[in-house]
């Protein structure tokens, strides 16, 4: 969702602030098993419907109401009269040695996807994700202009494709394919969830990519239903963010209350809500002794109860497909927590756009788990940032396309 920028110690998002790394590759033209193997995707979810005011802490009882971390759920995926049923919990003790990170929105930049030319299997998905989406992807990632890209509608598929296209980078390269295979959890930011789902096998390119177009789709109509807005808070830990926006939210009526929507990592949080409650958060910030404020060029108030509406869209798109149980763990955005079953992971993806990000519990435990190293796949340094705030010395390559 937010591009950072690090300086003097501290990472903070600054829109569009990126550079993509160069990557060497080579030809070849096997195809991506994680993402085209199958053409499985969603099933239906739960409805959430969370009030504009809900704040953090309340998110977080609500979903823990649902226990989605404990349920068994019997699938509909029968062999003969036999439905398969996938413990929930079946990841619940995973130990990470290699990870592949996938970037949010914020990430993209005009020239993405130029790599991913020189690799035959990264260049088709390009020309797949035409199909989908009925315009030319490449050319805008390519081209541009800055301002139809960074857009929600094609920001957002742009950076799932780019992002699935630098595993194929990665695979032309020498070692690449041994690299892939011993890649044992996968997590992304937001959007990324996506993306990672798809390497995971847990729904096909295609079908990931039907809905991510939705996803933001729905976003954009949701930010032009109201008026709100994100900042991000630099400087503060979390306790302290909690206690601007509840200063902030004394002063607003309830369409305008704020929440902490990222928690990206100490010192780096953002805060959504009505437009009047991020107002109220900018002029108190000095006297919480925050660092600055980032007023985030994005649509709306993302992963807040403003985005409500666009909940209800994403469960129809979910209803109408199929998803697996990953094969391997795939950290949710929602309560950092991997989810084997596919009704689960069906709640968590139509509650993820109204839940804020916990990126920063997913990073920390990754690495207190023993993650040794780990990949960030698409445009973009943003992820390797925050990585490396949490821990120097941790192992983090970039693979961009």
């Amino acid at each position: 969702m937010h591009t950072l920028l690090f300086h003097h110690n501290h990472c903070f998002p600054l829109h569009r602030i990126l550079l993509t790394p160069p990557s060497a590759a080579m030809s070849s033209a096997v195809a991506l098993p994680s993402v085209s193997l199958s053409k499985s995707a969603f099933s239906d979810a739960d409805s959430f419907r969370s009030s504009v005011s809900l704040g953090f802490r309340n998110e977080i009882r609500s979903f823990s109401r649902l226990n989605l971390g404990k349920s068994r759920v019997s699938m509909s995926a029968a062999v003969g009269s036999e439905a398969a049923v996938v413990d929930d919990a079946l990841f619940k003790d995973y130990k990470p040695s290699t990870a592949f990170l996938f970037p949010g929105q914020g990430a993209q930049a005009v020239g993405m996807g130029v790599e991913a030319q020189k690799v035959p299997a990264a260049a088709e998905l390009y020309k797949r994700a035409n199909d989908i989406l009925g315009f030319d992807l490449l050319d805008i990632c390519i081209t541009g202009p800055k301002e139809k890209l960074d857009s929600t509608v094609l920001s957002q598929p742009a950076i799932y494709v780019t992002s699935l296209a630098a595993v194929e980078v990665l695979r032309a390269r020498d070692g690449g394919q041994q690299i892939i295979d011993s890649v044992d959890v996968t997590c992304g930011l937001s959007l990324g969830e996506y993306t990672a789902l798809a390497f995971a096998g847990a729904f096909s390119f295609e079908d990931g990519l039907k809905l991510v177009k939705l996803r933001g789709e729905a976003m954009q109509d949701a930010a032009d239903a109201a008026q709100s807005a994100m900042v991000s808070i630099i400087g503060l830990d979390s306790d302290k963010v909690q206690a601007l926006c509840d200063a902030a939210n004394e002063d607003v009526d309830e369409a305008n209350k704020v929440q902490i929507a990222n928690f990206l990592c100490t010192g780096n949080y953002a805060v959504s809500g009505g437009l009047k409650g991020i107002e109220a958060v900018e002029a108190k910030a000095k006297a919480f002794k925050a660092r600055m404020t980032v007023r985030l060029a994005v649509a709306g108030a993302f992963h807040t109860g403003f985005m409500e509406p666009a909940v209800s869209r994403l469960e129809a798109a979910l209803s109408s497909t199929v998803i697996t149980k990953p094969r391997i763990p795939v950290i949710s955005n929602v309560d950092a927590e991997p989810h084997a079953n596919p009704e689960t992971i069906k709640k968590i993806l139509a509650r993820q756009v109204t839940s804020p990000v916990q990126w920063e519990t997913t990073v920390k435990t990754l690495l207190s788990r023993g993650l040794k190293k780990s990949y960030e796949l698409g445009p973009g340094k943003v992820i390797a940032g925050i990585v490396k705030r949490m821990d120097k010395g941790a192992v983090i390559e970039n693979i961009g396309a």
